[in-house]
């Protein structure tokens, strides 16, 4: 779609995943969009190789699966077939024995994707896109948004110049420059937390069959964790047959690991198949060379000014990366405002304005964004958090296998129906989420990662109620098992006495 001489101008400020889809969502609706980028193209060989240092794998999931389905369904469909199901958890216990937990009983998969492979594809559709231009090494260095200017450095030519736009969006990630220029307009809460643990990239290498074929070392249908109580390891398959390995550990356990011995020891002791798998040249090497990164967590509210900026993705609501919502939160972040902005009738042409010189459609569809949103992004962040818990520590308890099981049971029971994304896609392109709430009883899990239709405040409400009850059925259990335990025992001593 070609723009018009009077098509309404966006910045969008940030060329991650949540800032190209948001660039193509405007460019759809006849927006011209300029997309800055402070960074070089990530297209470039010089960059993939910084890239390659630091980047988490990406847990795609239904809820940013649904959100590119809305918006470009070709690059949604391009993304999966590139991309590596995984059906559950393959718990690695130190002992060296397996446990597979799958997350879903009806098979619904989780899907292991490389951050640059989905980086560069949407990257690629805006700049491709007639209403899209793309700035690489651009700076924004202020913003005005009572005047609607940006000034902008181009770090190439070191100079500096100022845009004109009708709307700014932040997609800039957790240090966002927009956030702090909006602060400055904006009665804004805003909560910054770095948690005790840090980051660190390992890679697992590809191995060989009989043919010399490359071949995956573990089970590429699975994410693999290594719980160790106050740490973990966790690996994510790659394309290539190789496995990205993630260790999170608090940054006291790190910084006594400095030399080649004692990396090699600790591992040893705590993942030895791991080191088996990694190779202890590969493993000291990365471990030394790869940076160290922070896990940080931000809480931010309200999320626009009038009708002219907004925040979206990690700018707003940065999490901790332990439920793999981080990415798909911040894709459904642009689904929603972008049925927002159809439900207010927002368009590129012909602004409707107020007594204050506001585009009065625009400004509800923001103002509704930050109403409706905060909620659901504090209930996911506090939800990722709580996950570490159990990803760490809690996989590994008999009463977390115990209440699981139950989990199952009464989902089970009471929704023996699944419901396919497929069948939700047409209601999630139009609305928010769907009316109503969600009927039976559905594992957390499931809520957060394949049910797309359930807002993450609710999911939360949800989880919460039948935490309570599956507490009070878990000690209903131990007291069955414990009075016919007694009753076992005073039987069998009775029958011994009589026997003496």
């Amino acid at each position: 779609m070609s723009t018009t001489p009077t098509s309404k101008k966006a910045i969008v400020v940030g060329a991650g995943p949540v800032g190209c889809l948001t660039a193509l969502a405007l460019a759809k609706r006849g927006w011209s969009v300029d997309l800055y980028e402070g960074r070089p193209d990530i297209r470039l060989a010089s960059s993939k190789a910084a890239m390659e240092q630091r980047s988490i794998n990406l847990a795609i999931s239904h809820r940013g699966i649904a959100a590119l389905e809305s918006i470009e369904p070709a690059a949604a469909q391009r993304f999966l077939q590139s991309a590596i199901p995984m059906r559950g958890r393959m718990i690695h216990k130190l002992s060296g024995e397996l446990d597979s937990q799958l997350y879903d009983r009806d098979g619904q998969c989780i899907n292991s994707i490389d951050r640059s492979l989905l980086n560069e594809g949407l990257l690629k559709d805006a700049d491709a896109s007639p209403n899209v231009r793309v700035f690489f090494n651009h700076r924004v260095i202020a913003a005005d948004f009572d005047k609607k200017t940006i000034a902008i450095r181009d770090t190439i030519s070191n100079t500096e110049f100022s845009v004109e736009f009708d709307l700014c969006v932040g997609a800039d990630g957790s240090y966002s420059i927009i956030r702090r220029q909006m602060m400055r307009v904006v009665r804004m809460n805003y909560q910054q937390e770095y948690i005790r643990d840090e980051y660190l990239e390992l890679t697992m290498p590809a191995g060989r069959d009989h043919n010399g074929q490359p071949t995956f070392l573990l089970d590429p249908n699975h994410l693999h964790i290594w719980p160790r109580h106050s740490f973990m390891l966790i690996a994510l398959p790659n394309k290539d047959k190789t496995f990205t390995c993630t260790l999170f550990a608090p940054s006291a356990e790190l910084d006594r690991l400095c030399t080649a011995d004692s990396i090699l020891s600790w591992f040893k002791l705590y993942f030895p198949d791991a080191v088996r798998a990694i190779g202890e040249k590969s493993l000291v090497e990365d471990f030394l060379q790869n940076p160290r990164s922070p896990l940080i967590c931000i809480k931010a509210n309200q999320y626009h000014y009038k009708d002219r900026a907004i925040i979206l993705g990690d700018a707003a609501h940065s999490m901790v990366p332990f439920y793999g919502q981080g990415l798909n939160a911040g894709l459904e972040d642009v689904r929603i405002l972008s049925t927002l902005l159809d439900e207010e009738g927002v368009t590129s042409t012909h602004p409707i304005y107020d007594q204050n010189n506001q585009d009065r459609r625009l400004s509800n569809a923001l103002q509704r964004y930050t109403d409706t949103r905060h909620e659901d992004l504090i209930a996911i962040s506090d939800l990722a958090m709580n996950n570490y818990v159990e990803m760490r520590y809690s996989v590994t308890l008999l009463s977390y296998l115990f209440r699981k099981t139950l989990d199952n049971c009464l989902y089970s029971l009471t929704s023996p129906r699944m419901v396919p994304l497929a069948t939700l896609i047409p209601t999630l392109a139009t609305r928010p989420y769907p009316p109503g709430k969600p009927k039976g009883w559905l594992p957390l899990y499931t809520m957060v990662t394949f049910r797309p239709d359930i807002s993450y405040a609710i999911v939360k409400q949800k989880a919460a109620r039948q935490s309570t009850i599956l507490t009070g059925l878990s000690w209903i259990g131990v007291s069955v098992f414990g009075a016919a335990g007694a009753w076992l025992t005073r039987k069998m001593l009775v029958y011994y006495l009589r026997r003496q």
